[in-house]
């Protein structure tokens, strides 16, 4: 077990370190028994995937097995989803990544064949919880276009692009000898090619019958014992599916044309009708208009009453812009229902999985490129069943993610009650049909929650406990604003393009329930929890302005690890604090000149009905400052004990408290390097109306004040620095630097209004683009991961190209060395060196790589907390890093971890005396610091470098270099086996853990290669263990990096194959059977299996064996079940050694024979002849 000893490392003296760690000394003489003992171990980590949760990405196939109850889907990147009742799911991918272009259950087995778009097929096993495949085979020689595998069938059927029909026994994978050539098909008259083959089935009622339908429009009836064409079926146009009546007496055929036509198949001459659902019927009896291709239809039968005929497509041409239907015939009406997206496939339900049977259809799946629908086919109006599956996670594109294991327990059901409300009505009555499969017997039992926003400004809380995952409650926050209803109503200060309202960062609070969010439009809404509805007459509304002023000077240099950044922040707002500019901006300029002191959006007037849920508190706006757009907000914290919320950007911070409704600071980035004296703010209401804030030239006078605390000397210094980065930087020219028009003349910049004026112009340029479906943040992440391989590890001043921000979508302002502020984190700690006790505190880091502390007074509790000012203060810079901060966090002498203080929920909208009765703050932790005795540590990670510090001495105890030649994309601090640990993931698909404080590396695995942008920017971590991304745009895929989660995943994941007897066979009836008018059974062995048909051609197709063997089931399912899978596979292996042996035995024989011959002849030759004749 580890030890951290602080006595020793604070004394000077040898400390436990890793050979990537360092410690630093410092006097001190803390308690004999100050030991941190750290008991996580490397063991302890293991990273696997878990679970997959979202629609399928791009399908492209489906299958349902209707004894199983189970639906497949299979998608363009090869990947397989399996679904059965609610909570029932499994993801797996094929090897190839190829498309899925068919797949085949082989119905209540267990089971299932896949075909793919290089010509392979592929028998997967689903008896285990994790399916593998058992077989491959892959064509060499033509391409796979259809497959069929009839019910109860071993034997699967294979048509090609070359038009012929090749057979495969799908227990050994085989193929057979028995070929079916197109040209024996066809007419022999023939003189074109028949094309691919797009039907095969057979009759329902004789199995020797296989129609084959060909691309041209050609239908054949095979006999497939007498290897012959019994009836050929031929229509001018071309042909897409072909669906049986359940007697085998009539077919139907859809084609391109938009016609169905039905054939008897004794009357193969002409159709015996020949029908236009969708077309203009000519009074004049001339032929139906031609509409669009019928891609697929079904024909399904009932007992009690007339045929269902399903089918997509068909539409008329003049239908422009109309949206993709299915159609659906039943007696003499004509349904047809509109769907939200085009139609991938979609499969009739039936009663019976018996094809000579009447079918009784009782729902229709409809598989579309972004849903799935399920209709009941037994109501009036053909409703829709409720879906419930989480596949709404696209909806509206995901703009972040944050993910909150181990929440409080109370927290779900409230969600659930009030989201409960906002369910939609008119759905069948009946149980969802997709039934099959049983939940896991997982041990977890703790809560979570994943959030994500969207682009529509929406956010969804989703229950993710226990491997699955179902949407709790939505929250639209859009409905604050006022919609513009057209494009010309839109107003002019908007900064984005597309999605205004889109989520760009979120902070929340599960203990007290509060939630902070920030949009695109440098907007801030905090909401609170409340079960009952409210309507609020006036949106309570703050603005803010932010600006950043050119001056002399920069930053000073905190640590030497980073380089100074150019531009002094500020707030001022009144024109005596800020000198005009010098040349109005042409590109955002109104008639009566540049626009100020405007917000981005209007929020609405009106009267605003609030459901049950998160209701609004306070809307905070940043404004446009002399004709420059507000930058967008990079980070966001609130603090429900303090009652404040902190955001920062580019340009510096603003607290605002939100019980009294104030802003209480407005500071630039540069501002707080240095120490102030404690700032108050008197209360004041929020404005109704937008109008320049009054009070802003009191924090004008504050800026002033602190400002005036530099040295001319360090002015100096920052000056000369200056002009040495503008005139060495060949990438960034001096008017790069420049980050305002709103400077006085004494910036070396203003010296060139040409230059300056360019400048903005491209600033606002690429403001209005920032959001565009986060587009330039994945440009910029490229340009990052390709430069990260470039970089040489050994230069500190390359670490700085790694500036980043956390926020989901960045402006590319960034790229221009602007340091912004990306992470807060309140505590409770101690803000300067001299204190010993602890009071509130907001640890803020910048994209630079520096922390620097605020402390916080705050006023008692009650009505005085309403009524005093909140005191603010800035205590200049607590500790450099390399990169730019990524998180922070404070641990006790312990080791134990520090969460911020946080008041409890209580129902804002209760009675007050249930209020008092539920409103307690958690009570912090009080730890004094007796002279000379550190006993908090603070936690901090950058995109390179972890550091831990004691305080109150602030004391560098210990360091590691995370990485040199990449950088850390997200870090979190997370508990895990009743310990604390640093996780990372990087840019280079590293997911690496740091113990806690000694920051010893635990976990290093290359796990996940970022081949997305979209994983950089969702990846989080949470506690125990948990962690996820957003794999596609439609898909979240959660893993873990705990050995104990994956050694307990088997039992946690459910289980498709259930064991349930397949339904009996329809009974033939008295007559039938005595006058032999059932169906007609094929002994199919006897005609494809070797001894009838003789081996197939070995350089056709090639068998692969799956990895489905004994490495395969390492990871399958425990018990009986899992024993019997490795026997049967155990089995197999054995089987497919024999049969190699028998192979090579049989070729050795026929060498022997051959060698035997050869000897024979060469007997006879010389057999007569004399000695001397040789």
């Amino acid at each position: 077990m580890k030890k951290f000893n602080i006595r020793k490392v604070l004394d000077g003296l040898t400390a436990a370190s890793s050979s990537s760690s360092s410690a630093a000394a410092q006097s001190g003489t803390p308690r004999e028994n100050d030991v941190i003992q750290e008991t996580l171990q490397s063991e302890h980590f293991q990273p696997c995937k878990t679970v997959r949760h979202g629609f399928p990405y791009q399908p492209s196939s489906m299958a349902f097995d209707p004894v199983q109850k189970i639906l497949a889907i299979g998608t363009q990147a090869g990947a397989l989803r399996l679904f059965g009742r609610a909570g029932v799911e499994c993801y797996c991918q094929h090897e190839s990544g190829s498309a899925v272009i068919q797949l085949q259950f082989l119905v209540n087995e267990g089971a299932l064949v896949s075909a793919l778009a290089d010509d392979s097929i592929h028998l997967w096993n689903l008896r285990q919880k994790i399916p593998a495949i058992l077989h491959s085979l892959k064509f060499n020689r033509e391409r796979i276009t259809y497959c069929h595998l009839p019910f109860q069938s071993k034997w699967l059927y294979i048509g090609t692009e070359r038009g012929n029909i090749h057979i495969v026994n799908v227990e050994s994978f085989t193929l057979s000898g028995y070929v079916i050539m197109w040209n024996k098909a066809i007419e022999l008259s023939t003189k074109t090619h028949p094309g691919p083959v797009v039907h095969i089935s057979d009759n329902p009622m004789d199995e020797g019958k296989l129609l084959i339908g060909f691309e041209c429009g050609v239908v054949v009836l095979w006999d497939l014992k007498c290897k012959k064409a019994d009836y050929r079926y031929t229509y001018d146009e071309a042909i897409h599916s072909v669906a049986w009546h359940h007697e085998g007496k009539q077919f139907v055929c859809s084609h391109s044309d938009g016609t169905l036509t039905t054939w008897n198949v004794r009357a193969p001459a002409k159709p015996a009708q020949i029908i236009t659902p969708h077309g203009k019927q000519p009074k004049d009896g001339k032929k139906p208009e031609p509409c669009k291709p019928i891609l697929k239809v079904e024909y399904k039968t009932t007992r009690a009453g007339d045929p269902f005929m399903v089918l997509s497509g068909g539409l008329s041409y003049d239908t422009v812009g109309r949206r993709a239907c299915l159609t659906v015939m039943h007696g003499k009406s004509t349904a047809v229902l509109e769907m939200d997206y085009p139609i991938v496939d979609f499969l009739t339900l039936c009663e019976t999985p018996y094809p000579n049977d009447f079918q009784e259809p009782y729902a229709v799946v409809v598989l579309l490129e972004k849903d799935l629908v399920v209709i009941d086919l037994g109501q009036i109006g053909y409703p829709i069943f409720e879906n419930p599956y989480p596949l709404t996670i696209h909806e509206s594109p995901v703009t972040c993610c944050e993910y909150f294991a181990d929440c409080p327990a109370e927290l779900i059901p409230a969600l659930y009650s009030v989201g409960s409300r906002q369910k939609r009505q008119g759905y069948s009555k009946k149980e969802w049909p997709i039934s099959g499969g049983n939940w896991g017997q997982g041990t977890q039992s703790y809560p979570e929650i994943i959030i994500t926003g969207h682009a529509d400004g929406s956010i969804k809380f989703w229950d993710a406990s226990a491997l699955m995952l179902q949407v709790l409650y939505k929250l639209k926050t859009a409905k604050v604003f006022e919609r513009a209803r057209s494009k010309e109503e839109k107003p002019s200060t908007e900064i984005v393009e597309e999605d205004p309202f889109a989520i760009q960062t979120l902070s929340w609070c599960p203990e007290s329930r509060m939630l902070c969010v920030a949009g695109v439009s440098a907007h801030v809404i905090v909401y609170r929890f409340s079960k009952q509805e409210i309507t609020t007459e006036t949106v309570q509304l703050l603005e803010v302005r932010m600006q950043c002023e050119f001056s002399n000077g920069d930053s000073p240099d905190p640590g030497g690890e980073q380089t100074p950044t150019l531009p002094t922040p500020g707030a001022s707002s009144s024109p005596q604090d800020s000198e005009p500019p010098t040349q109005p901006s042409t590109g955002s300029n109104s008639c009566d000149g540049p626009r100020d002191n405007i917000p981005c959006l209007k929020v609405r007037s009106s009267p605003l009905k609030q459901s049950p849920g998160y209701q609004v508190e306070l809307v905070i706006q940043l404004v446009w400052v002399s004709g420059e757009p507000p930058q967008p907000i990079s980070s966001l914290a609130i603090n429900s004990s303090y009652g404040l919320v902190v955001f920062g950007n580019s340009n510096g911070l603003a607290v605002v408290d939100y019980l009294q409704k104030t802003l209480l600071l407005n500071m630039g980035t540069s501002e707080l390097y240095s120490p102030s004296e404690p700032y108050q703010r008197q209360p004041r209401s929020p404005r109704k109306q937008r109008q320049p804030s009054g009070d802003i030239p009191t924090v004008t006078s504050c800026m002033s004040r602190l400002s005036n605390l530099y040295t001319e000397s360090m002015k100096k210094l920052r000056s000369s620095h200056l002009t040495a980065c503008d005139t060495n930087d060949g990438s960034n020219t001096s008017e790069d630097r420049c980050k305002s028009p709103t400077s006085g003349s004494t910036s070396p910049c203003n010296s060139d209004d040409e230059r300056k004026q360019k400048f903005i112009q491209k600033v606002k340029f690429k403001s209005r683009r920032f959001s565009k479906t986060v587009a330039n943040d994945f440009a910029k992440m490229s340009r990052k991961i390709s430069s990260s391989s470039e970089q040489k590890p050994d230069l500190d001043a390359k670490d700085n190209s790694f500036i980043r921000s956390r926020s989901s979508s960045v402006s590319s302002i960034d790229r221009e060395s602007r340091e912004a502020i990306s992470s807060f984190h309140f505590c409770e700690s101690f803000p300067r060196k001299i204190d010993s006790l602890v009071s509130p505190c907001l640890l803020v880091g910048t994209t630079q790589g520096t922390v620097m502390m605020v402390a916080l007074s705050l006023p008692p509790g009650g009505d005085q907390r309403l009524q005093q000012p909140v005191g603010i203060s800035s205590c200049g810079t607590l500790v450099s890093l390399k990169g730019g901060i990524l998180t922070m966090a404070l641990l006790d002498a312990t080791g134990t971890l520090l969460p911020p203080a946080y008041e409890s929920w209580y129902d804002p909208n209760a009675s007050d005396e249930d209020k008092e009765k539920n409103r307690r703050r958690r009570p912090a932790s009080p730890p004094s610091s007796q002279e000379g005795q550190d006993s908090q540590f603070a936690v901090l990670c950058s995109e390179k470098q972890a550091k831990v510090v004691a305080m109150p001495s602030q004391t560098r105890i210990y360091k590691h270099n995370i990485t040199e030649t990449s950088f850390v994309l997200r870090a979190d601090v997370v508990q895990m086996a009743g310990a604390n640990c640093i996780a990372c993931f990087c840019a280079n698909g590293h997911i690496m853990t740091l113990s806690l404080p000694s920051l010893r590396p635990l976990l290093d695995v290359n796990y996940l290669p970022l081949t997305d942008m979209r994983i950089a920017r969702t990846f989080c971590f949470s506690n125990l263990g948990q962690a996820l991304y957003l794999t596609s745009a439609t898909e979240i895929q959660r893993i873990t990096y705990s050995q104990e989660t994956c050694d307990n995943l088997q039992e946690m994941l459910s289980e498709l194959f259930t064991p349930v007897e397949t339904p009996e066979a329809p009974n033939r009836g008295f007559f039938k059977g005595l006058f032999g008018g059932g169906a007609q059974s094929l002994d199919r062995e006897d005609l494809f299996g070797e001894t009838a048909s003789g081996k197939a051609s070995r350089s056709l197709a090639q068998h692969i064996p799956g990895p489905g063997g004994m490495e395969g089931m390492k990871g399958a399912a425990s018990g009986v079940v899992g024993d019997l899978a490795r026997a049967r596979i155990a089995l197999d292996e054995r089987g497919q050694k024999l049969g190699e042996l028998d192979e090579r035995t049989a070729a050795m024989m026929a060498s022997a024979d051959s060698f035997s011959k050869h000897a024979h002849d060469m007997m006879l030759k010389y057999k007569d002849k004399k000695w001397y004749q040789l």
